[in-house]
Order: structure tokens, then C-alpha cells, then sequence
């Protein structure tokens, strides 16, 4: 711990640090790769949308039953005609979710299920969704979506300015996409609580992007008056100044939610808690990543085409080839690797001392 507290600190004195700015053509390479690959899981699996959204029945079956997972989901089909998605609960019971069925069928295929599973009818629970109550949760779900979005470009532009604003949301973007598109590729149900996940990932990833947008803020108020680094270098210290910090709230948040995924959701049998902790993790681990490798790169390149900082590149580069080219003139001067002589350092003719004892010795007197 000791060892990285002084790394954090040598890192936010500016001690040491890692090109994250010069490298970030291979930090887009990776990003751009992995959203295609979210995209076509969306397009080629979809998401499979909960009950909540597509309307259905959602049937439970009492605590240990003797029938396994799989064998719930044949008789829930043989019984409704659908396909049934079927999670067992952390107590030993099956929840059973059937999309597109009204009540009636609901409570026929209710029946069934318990004549099948020798249980009582009364036992096997149920509730139904309308579709259009689906309808309308999902359309609140992306009306709060893209408010969230549009408030936070409006703050972020005001609060710092708007390149950092469209960095923010290309950020956020990316966040959603590789969330949505592991949701697509593994399978799990999107539910009410998968929504809640993601935007609790947004402001997660928004307040890591918002630390390195501060300290970039800061350091960059009279960026042009000086002639020592280019922006994308003052970027490149903001991000290695604050990269301990992102780390440590990074993994602190996903050290519980790795216990609801792994062991609430896999050990315990806690299906409904992978609605909410699958999003967690992705999208905490996505935000962590695009805060340090997409927002801020995308800024300074954003920054990098005004004129004055184009100008300022060119001072700095400028004032860089005159000094290597001092150093290089001094080398030829005095060799490589050796240490100038000591005459050498002596310029123009040398005085030499006056004799101050001269005619020491001669006797008195006038001369003759």
C-alpha cells in the first residue's frame, strides 16, 4: 500500500508518467473494436427484454421443488405454447416469466405447471403484465436516458466548455454501448433494474471524466503564456495526476458489486440480483476505461485544432529543437560523455598578475 501511495504521489508530481495522450490512436483502435463487437451482438442476439417491457405473466413456485431449472422451463412451455425464461431464487423457489400471454392463459398455464411439478395449485403464484404497461416503461426509461443526457452536456458546458461537454457524451456513449451489447452477448434479462444499473454506471463514469476535466481546467488557465508543453502534454499530467485516485474508487465500487454478480447472483442462486450487478460491473469497469483513455485524448485532440494552441505547439516545438540542438552543439564541442577542460571554459586573453615585489632587495638611496 505504501508503494502505491508513492506511486500515486510521484504520478501527481509529475515525477514519472505514461504517454496516455501520444498513445491514444491505440486506445480508439481498442474502443472502436469493441463497439462493433456490442454492436453486433445487439443485432445479431438482442436483448432479451424482461416481462416488464414486453408484457406476460410472471408465475413462482414454491421453495424446493424437485424439478430442476430446465425441467420448469419444458413444462412452462409444453403449458403456454412460449418460450419461458425460468430463475431459480435464492431460497430454492423457480420463478417462471412468460412473455406475450394474457390473464386467462396465465392461470391456465398455472395449472399445468403445478399438475406437472405434483404440487398444489394454490401454491404456484402469478401476476400478469399488460403489454402496453411495458410500452410505457421502456419509453420513460430513454425519455430519462436522454435527459440525463442533454443535462449533462448543458453542465458540462458550462462548468468547463463544450469540447469537454461532446468528450463527456462520447464517453457515456461508449459506456451504454459495451454495457448493452455484454447484456446481449450473455443473455441476461434487461429489466426495470438493469436501467436503474446503467444510469448509476453514467454518474459513476461521469464523476471519474469530471476529476481529470478539473485538474485539466485548472492547469490549462494560461496555458498559451508559456512555452514549456503543448496542451495534449498538460492533458496527458492531468490524467496521470488523478490516475491512482480513479483506480482506487474504481475498485472499492466493484468490490461489492463483484460479490452480488459472482457470489449473490452464482454461489446463492440470487437470479434477480444479475439484473442490476451485471450493469454495475460493466459499466463500472467501461466508465473507469473511458475517463482515462477515451474523454480526455478526445479533448486535447479537440483542443490540439484552435490556433492559438497550434500555435502554441509550434513555440514549443520550436524552443525543444533549439535546445537539443545546444546540446548537441555542446557535445560536439566537448566529446560525448566527457567533461568539458578547464581551460576551455576560459575565454579572451588571461591578465597576469602584477609583480608586486619587483625591485625587492635593491639597495636605498638616490640613484647615481
Amino acid at each position: 500500500m505504501s508503494k502505491l501511495g508513492n506511486l500515486g504521489a510521484r504520478l501527481h508530481r509529475g515525477e514519472i508518467s505514461y504517454d496516455f495522450v501520444g498513445k491514444r490512436k491505440i486506445w480508439y483502435g481498442i474502443s472502436i473494436l469493441i463497439t462493433i463487437t456490442a454492436i453486433v451482438g445487439l443485432a445479431v442476439r438482442g436483448l432479451n427484454m424482461g416481462i416488464e417491457f414486453q408484457g406476460g405473466a410472471v408465475l413462482t413456485t414454491p421453495a424446493h421443488i424437485s424439478a430442476s431449472v430446465a425441467q420448469v422451463e419444458e413444462y412452462a412451455k409444453e403449458a403456454s405454447g412460449h418460450d419461458a425464461v425460468v430463475q431459480k431464487l435464492g431460497n430454492g423457489a423457480m420463478r417462471v416469466q412468460i412473455a406475450s400471454i394474457d390473464t386467462d392463459q396465465a392461470n391456465k398455464v398455472s395449472a399445468k405447471l403445478a399438475q406437472d411439478l405434483n404440487i398444489p395449485e394454490k401454491d404456484v403464484t402469478g401476476e400478469s403484465v399488460g403489454p402496453s404497461w411495458g410500452e410505457q416503461i421502456a419509453t420513460k426509461s430513454w425519455q430519462g436516458l436522454a435527459i440525463f443526457m442533454v443535462l449533462v452536456a448543458i453542465y458540462l458546458a458550462i462548468a468547463f466548455e463544450w469540447r469537454m461537454a461532446v468528450a463527456a457524451l462520447v464517453a457515456l456513449i461508449h459506456d451504454i454501448t459495451i454495457t448493452t451489447g455484454i447484456y446481449a452477448l450473455v443473455g441476461f434479462e434487461v429489466t426495470p433494474g438493469t436501467v436503474i444499473g446503467l444510469l448509476t454506471i453514467l454518474g459513476y463514469s461521469l464523476y471519474d471524466t469530471v476529476v481529470v476535466f478539473d485538474s485539466l481546467k485548472e492547469q490549462t488557465k494560461d496555458v498559451t503564456k508559456q512555452t514549456r508543453f503543448t496542451y495534449s502534454d498538460i492533458a496527458n499530467q492531468s490524467i496521470n495526476g488523478t490516475l491512482v485516485r480513479s483506480i482506487n474508487t474504481t475498485v472499492v465500487a466493484l468490490l461489492p458489486v463483484a460479490g452480488l454478480l459472482f457470489i449473490g447472483g452464482g454461489f446463492l442462486g440470487a437470479g434477480t440480483l444479475n439484473d442490476i450487478s451485471l450493469s454495475l460491473f460493466v459499466g463500472l469497469a467501461a466508465g473507469a476505461y473511458s475517463s482515462i483513455f477515451i474523454a480526455t485524448p478526445l479533448v486535447a485532440d479537440l483542443k490540439e485544432r484552435e490556433p492559438a494552441m497550434k500555435a502554441l505547439r509550434k513555440r514549443v516545438m520550436a524552443k525543444r529543437a533549439q535546445a537539443a540542438a545546444g546540446e548537441d552543439a555542446l557535445t560536439v564541442r566537448t566529446g560525448e560523455g566527457d567533461e568539458p577542460e578547464e581551460a576551455a571554459a576560459v575565454v579572451g586573453p588571461r591578465n597576469q598578475p602584477a609583480a608586486r615585489n619587483r625591485g625587492r632587495g635593491r639597495p636605498s638611496g638616490k640613484r647615481r
